[in-house]
């Protein structure tokens, strides 16, 4: 038996999208019983507006229930709301949270989780064994229902010797597996997760106003009393137009602005603190591989060879951001295949050579999907129109929200190419099964059966060189297939109120803000 108390370490790098925040004031009850109360009660409003953040948001929350929820962005914010067994540090390490320790047999197949007493709901409920095994058959489809996540698929039996132990058998080995329990727990029995939220993270849930802004407030009976946080209120502010949170940092509207561009940067001056790093991000121009004329890897190495990269990050990214050529950062450097960044290195000639070959010498439309709440894949796509034109392809932008996009393009696969970032997972399993054929959110609708090979050995493989090496060949695949056209993972840079500090970055997307705090 393998006995990995506390923590495991799964390293890989940093990545993290926070958004930006808001306050308002606090009421009082106007009443004074001595001379210079008046004073004293001001003084101590400013002090609780203090612990009202603002975070403007770029977009709309999808859904509240996170087994539901599809967007990057709503899981980063409604994860304070939610704990799970696990979570993981700046690191990338896994780190305890709710369970106390785990133990993994030799085997794989079995993990054993102790989990912490006198945890409690924001209901008031205890979190038990009973709340995980709940929890996980709804994952895993145990409870009659379809799995709401592949990884959870893989139980075959979940057990609870006790109140405080969970006992989960693995079907198969998945290296996979262990980092998925950073998913939420919820309370047994509870089904309004989409209307009001009911988790046992650092906040509680309050107010969501649909197309205006999510509250949550502080969580005082949370079960991590190092971790409870300094910060009273939290609202998440609803701004598409990145300029306007510009303006209304520099009005004291706003706190915190994540994904801040160089000009913004400019704008605010030193009146700000930041925080920057990469995301351990996958931004690509995505091409459904079952639409013609994609469906023919000519075309899409002709596609490949006509962006040029390099161009994109100078102009759209303002040079941070560093260069891909599959779909695979850096940032988790032991598994990844130095190189392909430079596969398709920009050749027109050739491009309009495979095209001909391929039977469109005269080049074809396409159209592009992009989710106009992103004006960062706007950008990135009013330059990739101008360079396909180059190889005789017309390429038309589609805007459309990104409640709409997740729709028709993620889940209805209606599209023919479309601008989009895939964000950091914390298992490079996680990051690569978005191509296994059979994948249920492989919108990309990559078909490649050495591909499904080399990711079904690689999660099985108990040896982490020889994994390593499997994912390393199936990145090598995407590119020499040219499965989409791999862009770039951008540097975040988040622009908080000159007071605050504590955020940190994260190799997915994560906002810690029961670490944020004040500054006196």
């Amino acid at each position: 038996m393998k006995m990995l108390k506390g923590l495991l370490f799964i390293t890989i790098s940093v990545f993290f999208l926070v958004a930006c925040s808001s306050s308002n004031t606090s009421e009082t009850d106007g009443t004074s019983s001595a001379p210079g109360n008046d004073a004293t009660e001001a003084t101590e409003a400013l002090a609780q507006e203090d612990k009202i953040i603002r975070i403007a948001m770029s977009t709309e929350v999808d859904n509240l229930d996170p087994y539901i929820s599809e967007a990057a962005d709503t899981e980063s914010m409604m994860d304070n709301v939610f704990d799970g067994l696990l979570d993981t540090d700046e690191t990338g390490k896994l780190i305890p949270a709710i369970a106390d320790s785990f133990e993994v047999s030799d085997d794989g197949l079995t993990y054993t989780f102790q989990l912490k007493e006198g945890v409690l709901f924001h209901d008031g409920s205890e979190l038990t064994a009973e709340d995980v095994i709940y929890s996980y058959e709804k994952l895993s489809g145990l409870n009659g229902g379809e799995p709401l996540a592949s990884l959870f698929a893989g139980i075959e039996k979940i057990e609870a010797p006790s109140d405080y132990e969970i006992v989960i058998t693995l079907s198969e080995r998945n290296s996979a597996f262990l980092a998925a329990n950073i998913r939420p727990i919820l309370p047994v029995g509870y089904e309004e997760q989409s209307t009001k939220p009911i988790g046992a993270g650092p906040f509680k849930f309050q107010e969501y106003e649909v197309g205006q802004q999510l509250t949550l407030v502080k969580n005082k009976d949370y079960y991590n009393e190092e971790k409870v946080p300094q910060i009273d209120e939290v609202r998440f502010i609803v701004m598409p137009d990145s300029e306007a949170a510009i303006l209304a940092m520099q009005a004291g509207e706003i706190d915190i602005i994540p994904g801040v561009s160089a000009q913004g940067l400019l704008q605010l001056g030193d009146t700000v603190n930041t925080v920057s790093g990469p995301q351990n991000m996958v931004q690509l121009m995505a091409l459904n591989n079952e639409v013609k004329p994609l469906d023919d890897v000519r075309v899409r190495q002709a596609i490949n060879l006509a962006v040029d990269k390099d161009m994109i990050i100078e102009t759209v990214a303002d040079g941070m951001g560093t260069k891909l050529g599959s779909n695979f950062s850096p940032a988790m450097d032991f598994y990844y295949e130095p190189g392909l960044e430079d596969y398709y290195a920009p050749n027109i000639e050739e491009a309009q050579a495979l095209l001909a070959e391929a039977g469109y010498a005269d080049g074809f439309s396409l159209e592009l999907t992009v989710p106009s709440d992103y004006q960062f894949h706007v950008d990135t796509a009013q330059v990739i129109v101008e360079q396909l034109s180059q190889i005789g392809i017309d390429v038309e932008i589609k805007l459309i929200e990104f409640s709409t996009w997740l729709e028709t393009v993620y889940q209805d696969e209606q599209y023919e190419s479309t601008i989009i970032a895939f964000t950091g997972e914390i298992d490079p399993y996680e990051v690569l099964v978005r191509y296994v054929s059979d994948y249920r959110s492989n919108f990309v609708n990559y078909n490649n059966p050495d591909y499904d090979e080399l990711i079904e050995k690689a999660v099985a493989s108990t040896d982490e060189e020889e994994m390593a090496e499997l994912y390393k060949e199936a990145q090598r695949l995407l590119t020499e297939e040219a499965a989409s056209v791999y862009i770039m993972d951008p540097d975040r840079t988040i622009a908080m109120r000159s007071d605050l500090e504590g955020l940190n970055m994260y190799p997915i997307q994560k906002f810690n803000l029961e670490d944020l705090k004040i500054k006196e």
